[in-house]
């Protein structure tokens, strides 16, 4: 298995070198900085083709949509079978993705968490009150009750739980945390049916939205994801996700990343449990990632080299990162690159990438970057790139072949996905 790619080539006195990122390397992951428009997505395109020619697991996250069907027509033909293709705007299927499905404790708990974390950034980004200590206390209890038992759970049951006293009894007689069953036998049944229905309507008005989406109600309430996220992982499959604003809605889109990125930080944190030398390298891709991680999505930075987990991000400006993830960035990430960007960004990368000055990224032509490289554990002084051209399209057949292995292999059909969700909320 070969362990290097080419980002681009730098070109000095007429001289052009390969800019080369190694596999080990890569484990300290890369942030791309950029104008819309600059280039960064055939860097991202390039890099990830050489992972799949090079038998890598990857996964992509594509917010439009236009990079994972450039990546369709290039895959080669001995990978075709380990491509899984979520696309969420196939209205005659459903890819069934519960963000609670888990069946290790210390997975629910992660899983818990991590749904908190994405009621925030969906509702109350700035914290302002909207999500609150009471909400996560209700959402951390439904989530664990709605989990309990063999068959488990989804999101859009949380609501049925304090509307359907049969429902609520069968899943509350396998609870054990004797906090969770506080919580109903002593917390919501001393609360008055006033304060009880003051408090359900703020807070199952959070679920509405997802409930009452037939596109979204079919992907999140199936109580059993479509595919293994572990096996994504420790097989080296090939995962493409289209979350395409303009096919499925911006919220839409936002929800469904922020729950890929959360199952794929529950797989790689589960490789704690075995052995270091079977923990194949696996590359994950996120364009435009400000929508799509959460505060935890920080720490994983710090600690995914360990787990075999090489990260790749852009967006096009520092502004639209929460201070605290900003700091993740410069502070665990080990490569750099900067396209165009404005002129605060361009201030701010000049004292990162010295000596090059905020007049050298305001001028930067298209395709063309300035790059801080980890080499062998160590970051190089800054210099200058530019992207290699997208590769000819060599399978033009494939993106539909594949779409229809994978809507054979994961999906539901939208008939039998419809049924299964009026059985599990009426």
């Amino acid at each position: 298995m070969r362990n290097n790619i080419t980002i681009g080539k730098n070109i000095f006195r007429n001289k052009e070198t390969a800019i080369i990122f190694k596999d080990a390397d890569r484990l300290r992951h890369m942030y791309m900085l950029g104008k819309t428009g600059v280039g960064k997505s055939t860097v991202f395109q390039n890099m990830c083709l050489q992972d799949i020619l090079n038998q890598h697991g990857v996964c992509f996250i594509d917010p439009h949509g236009e990079s994972i069907n450039w990546l369709l027509g290039r895959i080669p033909k001995n990978r075709l079978e380990d491509v899984v293709l979520f696309d969420p705007s196939d209205m005659e299927c459903s890819f069934g993705l519960n963000l609670l499905d888990a069946s290790e404790n210390f997975e629910k708990d992660f899983l818990v968490a991590q749904t908190i974390e994405i009621f925030y950034k969906l509702f109350d980004p700035e914290k302002t009150g909207i999500i609150g200590p009471q909400f996560e206390h209700w959402l951390r209890c439904a989530a664990l009750t709605v989990m309990a038992g063999p068959d488990g759970g989804s999101l859009i049951e949380i609501p049925k739980l304090f509307m359907d006293k049969h429902f609520e009894a069968k899943k509350r007689k396998y609870l054990k945390d004797p906090m969770v069953i506080d919580f109903w036998t002593k917390q919501l049944a001393n609360t008055s049916d006033f304060h009880k229905s003051e408090m359900l309507n703020y807070f199952t008005s959070k679920f509405g939205h997802f409930m009452n989406n037939a596109l979204m109600r079919n992907i999140i309430g199936q109580r059993k994801s479509a595919f293994n996220f572990d096996q994504i992982l420790d097989q080296g499959k090939i995962l493409l996700v289209d979350l395409s604003k303009g096919k499925i809605g911006e919220i839409n889109a936002q929800m469904l990343g922020l729950i890929f990125v959360s199952k794929l930080q529950a797989a790689v944190l589960k490789r704690a449990n075995i052995a270091p030398e079977k923990r194949y390298p696996f590359y994950l891709y996120v364009d435009e990632f400000q929508n799509l991680i959460t505060d935890t999505f920080a720490s994983l930075l710090s600690e995914s080299r360990k787990y075999g987990l090489g990260v790749h991000l852009t967006n096009q400006y520092f502004a639209q990162l929460p201070e605290k993830i900003q700091n993740a960035i410069l502070g665990n990430i080990g490569t750099m690159v900067a396209f165009e960007v404005g002129i605060e960004d361009a201030e701010r990368l000049s004292k990162e990438f010295y000596p090059m000055t905020k007049e050298d990224f305001l001028n930067l032509p298209r395709f063309n970057f300035y790059i801080k490289l980890m080499i062998d554990g160590k970051t190089s002084e800054a210099f200058s790139g530019v992207s290699l051209p997208p590769q000819e399209e060599t399978n033009p057949d494939n993106p539909k072949a594949i779409r229809l292995i994978s809507k054979l292999a994961y999906a539901v059909p939208k008939k039998l996905a419809d049924e299964q969700m009026r059985n599990y909320i009426r």
